[in-house]
């Protein structure tokens, strides 16, 4: 029996930070209020009242009432916000066409009041506000030239508190930083369960929030579940079958699964089975748990193309699912629209130590009424986040520029790894070949390495346009000879540096 030559390949990609000034891509250690709570602001200098709050304010001689009554007054006027902020650019808005979860400025959201649907605001997507508040027993009349209001604290006291007009808040947020000093004051305001049942509410919410976990029902044991995304913990990446996928959260997860009797886990495994991950729907609406006979609110996992149950033939244990990608379309507060799945699926040879490496992939697309598609999503606007995916273009289509990949076994996968902006990646993989042809090796090789479609010049800005030329720049490359003998099989290591 002759065995096919190897090709070990190797790729380093280093990123120099030399001027380079990442948008921070962290969220915010604390909310604070923004100027576009306060309201319009007058001719005269001061701030007219705002419409919205939860109660009006006790109003003094001398002060203007503006914004909505809060519980502490450190932070009044943070429960309401204007439609579009007016900021010069928004930084987080990384989706062309579809709102960015989080992206208070993100005009694609078409929301009157941000807040009160996300969690909270990424930092640079609304305008920072400052407040000074004392008791307002000490204060007989104001002649502040700032903005000034009245608020009535958790205890019932009135605090007198003033505007402060600190342009250097209306930018970049500077986050708190924890240290041994501040940290078990911290711990104590911030502090809470880490984990909290979504059924511990008495009633459900009438729709889906980003983040909420997705609620499935197993009609064959009139069971409710929650929609699981596997993924790997520990320093081997072992499956954890506990987490649980977020609502609008693309997301992408790898892990991998070790078998001591494989004989026995072909057929009796669930998670190596491709009917286990489709046996369910999907509750439109988290509501719908409490009507599940209504199949209005269910929606059935379709399949994309059928896939086979594991069969143990011989030594071999067959149809082992490999990847699983769910599509899942939502149409905003009218819940989730479609679910579909896909299967890739493998063969494993039944020995002792027997491995399979498992990736699962959860996209969420927007409902339209058109076929229209929508531009490439972005790295940055218009700086590169640390991060997101480098950009990358191959004629006029734009795309991720990705290194090779290995599988369980050291061989090059056609699976490839995207490189992220500002971080080191090195890797590399053992090339099985096709043919023993010396005139086809280089060939070949270059190819793995590139992948396809092969990159010609990469995006300056995050927020590049394949179609002004001038925002990206070209890869420069220098082919290299590859020494190979065909009398026997032989290992050869290829480096390919890139530097940006």
């Amino acid at each position: 029996m002759r065995t096919s030559p190897l090709v070990l390949l190797q790729v380093f990609f280093l990123m120099a930070p030399e001027g380079v000034h990442p948008q921070p891509s962290s969220p915010p250690a604390r909310a604070v209020p923004t100027s576009s709570d306060l309201g319009p602001r007058s001719q005269g200098g001061t701030l007219q009242p705002s419409s919205e709050g939860a109660e009006t304010p006790w109003a003094v001689p001398g002060t203007s009432t503006v914004g909505p009554t809060v519980g502490t007054p450190s932070a009044p006027g943070n429960r309401t916000m204007d439609l579009f902020p007016v900021l010069p650019i928004c930084v987080c808005d990384l989706t062309p066409g579809t709102c960015d979860i989080n992206c208070c400025c993100d005009r694609d959201c078409y929301l009157l009041h941000p807040r009160r649907v996300f969690s909270f605001c990424l930092p640079g997507s609304v305008r920072s506000s400052s407040w000074v508040c004392v008791d307002n027993s000490l204060i007989f009349r104001s002649n502040s030239p700032f903005p000034s209001r009245v608020f009535m604290d958790l205890n019932g006291i009135r605090q007198f508190c003033v505007h402060v007009n600190n342009s250097k808040l209306n930018y970049f947020q500077e986050l708190q930083k924890v240290n041994a000093s501040n940290f078990q004051a911290l711990a104590t305001e911030f502090g809470g369960k880490s984990f909290t049942s979504i059924f511990q509410t008495q009633s459900p919410l009438p729709f889906y929030r980003a983040g909420d976990p997705i609620l499935t029902y197993f009609s064959e044991w009139s069971v409710i579940g929650l929609l699981r995304q596997p993924a790997g913990v520990g320093a081997g990446g072992l499956c954890t079958e506990s987490n649980p996928a977020g609502f609008l959260e693309s997301k992408s997860t790898t892990c991998a699964r070790f078998f001591k009797n494989l004989a026995n886990s072909c057929t009796l495994d669930p998670a190596l089975d491709a009917a286990s991950y489709y046996n369910f729907t999907v509750l439109k609406l988290p509501r719908g748990m409490t009507d599940l006979q209504n199949m209005k609110f269910q929606v059935p996992v379709t399949l994309v193309s059928q896939a086979g149950s594991p069969l143990l033939a011989g030594n071999t244990c067959q149809n082992v699912v490999s990847e699983v990608i769910y599509e899942i379309e939502t149409n905003g507060t009218f819940g989730i629209q479609k679910v579909s799945v896909s299967f890739g699926q493998t063969n494993l040879t039944v020995e002792p130590g027997a491995s399979l490496q498992q990736h699962f992939i959860i996209r969420f697309t927007a409902f339209q009424s058109t076929a229209a598609s929508l531009p490439a999503p972005r790295s940055g606007n218009p700086g590169y986040i640390v991060g997101k995916p480098l950009l990358a273009l191959t004629g006029d289509m734009s795309h991720s520029m990705t290194l090779l990949q290995s599988q369980g076994d050291g061989t090059c996968s056609v699976r490839r790894h995207e490189v992220q902006f500002g971080v080191n990646s090195m890797s590399g993989c053992k090339l099985r070949l096709k043919k023993v042809d010396c005139s086809h090796l280089q060939q070949e090789v270059y190819q793995t390495l590139h992948g396809r479609p092969r990159p010609e010049h990469v995006a300056i800005f995050g927020n590049a346009d394949p179609a002004q030329k001038g925002q990206w720049t070209r890869i420069l490359g220098r082919n290299c000879s590859v020494s190979v003998r065909k009398e026997r099989p032989v290992l050869t290591k290829t480096h390919f540096p890139v530097f940006l």
